[in-house]
C-alpha cells in the first residue's frame, strides 16, 4: 500500500525512521483501537467517531489503490479494493442501527497481521 508518503520523499533519509508500512499499521492501529473502545453499536459519539474514522481510512486507502502509479500487484490491490468497499458499507450499515463494528474490527485485524508479515491479509 502506498497510503502513507515515504519520508524520504520529503528530503528525510535515515535508517532509523519509520517505513511507509508501519505508518500504514499504526493508523490502521489507532482506528481499530477506536472501534474495539467503542461499543460495538452506533447509538453513542464514541461508536459514531470510530466509524467515521474506520470509513475515512478505508476512503482513503481504496483512492490511493487505485492510483496507477500503486505498486502492489493487481490481485492484492483488487482484494484490499473490494475489502474497502465492504468495510465502507458495512460502516454505513452501522451507522444505520443495522449491525455492529466486530466485522469492522476483524478486517483491520487482519490487514494488521498482513502489514506485519503475519499473513491472514
Amino acid at each position: 500500500m502506498n497510503a502513507v508518503t515515504p519520508l524520504n520523499e520529503h528530503g528525510y533519509r535515515s535508517a532509523g525512521l519509520r517505513t511507509a508500512r508501519d505508518a500504514e499499521y499504526d493508523i490502521f492501529s489507532r482506528v481499530t483501537r477506536l472501534l474495539r473502545q467503542a461499543p460495538r453499536q452506533a447509538d453513542n459519539p464514541d461508536t459514531i467517531q470510530a466509524v467515521y474514522k474506520n470509513t475515512e481510512l478505508w476512503t482513503l486507502l481504496a483512492a490511493d489503490l487505485a492510483d496507477p502509479g500503486n505498486a502492489l500487484p493487481d490481485e492484492t490491490k483488487a482484494g484490499l479494493i473490494s475489502l474497502a468497499g465492504f468495510a465502507i458499507r458495512h460502516g454505513q450499515a452501522v451507522m444505520a442501527g443495522r449491525v455492529g463494528t466486530d466485522p469492522l474490527i476483524d478486517i483491520n485485524l487482519s490487514v494488521m497481521r498482513g502489514l506485519r508479515g503475519e499473513g491472514g491479509a
